[in-house]
């Protein structure tokens, strides 16, 4: 059986409070090497019924060979949101899906 280090599972991980979130970037790497991100939003909540506070948890992960076309989405998010300029949509390259290019979003891997 392997064992963590062997795995070489989390390489690093940085958490950011935010209030009643609080946000965790980890890098992580597969066993065949590839390295990725995961990006998890934590919330403390309430339970009005049972008096107890629980944390609800999403988690998105992030390929490497996405980090450009994210990055840049991010980017344009936040000029946008300094500026109220809609900047350029992020030109992406579609080659392995044969699918369609006019979504910014299609190559990113969101699972929650």
């Amino acid at each position: 059986m392997e064992s963590k280090e062997q795995r070489k599972e989390e390489l690093y991980s940085q958490a950011i409070p935010a209030g009643k979130r609080k946000y965790f970037f980890d890098v992580k790497e597969t066993r065949g090497g590839d390295k990725f991100i995961t990006i998890t939003e934590s919330r403390k909540l309430f339970d009005n019924n049972t008096g107890e506070v629980y944390y609800e948890k999403n988690k998105m992960f992030l390929y490497k060979e996405d980090f450009d076309k994210f990055r840049q989405g991010l980017e344009n998010a936040f000029s946008f949101i300094q500026t109220g300029i809609e900047p350029p949509p992020v030109v992406v390259e579609d080659n392995y899906r044969g699918g369609d290019t006019d979504s910014k979003l299609d190559d990113i891997d969101f699972k929650f």
